[in-house]
């Protein structure tokens, strides 16, 4: 038996959570085309015959700008301590930045330590929406920026790092980038029963798709100043609390006569077992990102 823990680490919307949905075959983890959508470590775990790979969605790494961002980014680094195998994610449509190379960098660091077993596998997104020369560019841009991390102890990984141009949308690429993390992975046990594809809590779960359909229909201003977060769990009844930092932003997720809370609890409601009563609640709670007792209550 062969099992192992696989880091998906890159910069915020290069599409990792989309990449993870991908390689495991159904949903587990939100998306949407905002930044910084994923706040927590979302398992995806992949069953083959005698091989077990647990897939571990991490927080874009960036420059933080409130007491949230910092703990999103201690989370995606600390993750790397507990892996055996790196994916770092590239937009294919964008050159690669420092942004980009730190996340390289963090990669190659943290394989470089004398207990990893695996390796770092390079993964350019976006193939559907980039033209050729572009995907040949930051496959180019990708291989000088890992190599110039060559010195010491990163030396070896640098050599064996391997690069894969993919589309998570499309899926093309994505066999290739799997057989690639599978090979790597070490003997050991499975972690999770067959049947199991995420580790992730329902409470927190249903709270995420929640904020998932409010970043569908979220102003530019809104994405980072809310937060969801299940209250009240007596099924088939689910209590889910919205948390906006002002009264104004109360108003714009309620919606006109309350449309887009109507909207948002129907889409999810789509997603759950059937007969789920889902309750929504807007509750104001200003400055929340820059208090680590909100931070806290929220899992963050």
């Amino acid at each position: 038996m062969h099992s192992g823990f696989v880091a998906i680490l890159g910069r915020p919307n290069v599409g990792k959570s989309t990449l993870l949905n991908a390689i495991v075959g159904t949903k587990v983890s939100i998306t949407s085309s905002r930044p910084n959508t994923t706040r927590f470590g979302v398992r995806g775990v992949l069953h083959r015959d005698g091989v077990q790979a647990v897939f571990v969605d991490t927080p874009g790494l960036h420059r933080p700008r409130s007491a949230l961002g910092g703990r999103l980014n201690e989370r995606a680094v600390g993750t790397l301590r507990d892996v055996d195998v790196v994916v770092a994610v590239l937009d294919a449509t964008a050159p690669v930045g420092p942004g980009d190379r730190m996340v390289l960098s963090s990669a190659v660091s943290a394989l470089a330590d004398p207990d990893a077993t695996g390796g770092l596998l390079v993964a350019v997104n976006k193939l559907d929406r980039a033209r050729p020369d572009q995907v040949l560019e930051r496959l180019t841009e990708a291989l000088a920026a890992v190599e110039a991390l060559a010195e010491g102890r990163l030396e070896a990984v640098v050599e064996g790092a391997q690069y894969f141009p993919v589309s998570a949308m499309s899926g093309e690429g994505v066999d290739g980038l799997l057989d690639a993390v599978l090979a790597q992975l070490p003997e050991g046990p499975a972690y999770f029963p067959p049947d199991m594809v995420s580790d992730l809590p329902e409470a927190i779960a249903v709270a995420e798709l929640v904020r998932e359909q409010l970043l569908v229909r979220a102003r530019d201003e809104l994405p980072h100043s809310i937060a969801c977060m299940v209250t009240e769990w007596e099924w088939p009844r689910i209590r889910c609390e919205i948390l906006v930092e002002r009264e104004s932003q109360k108003g714009i997720v309620i919606g006109a006569g309350g449309e887009v809370l109507k909207a948002v609890g129907t889409a999810v409601r789509a997603q759950l077992p059937e007969g789920a009563y889902l309750e929504l609640f807007v509750r104001v709670e200003p400055r929340w990102q820059q208090r680590p007792e909100s931070l806290d209550r929220l899992g963050y």
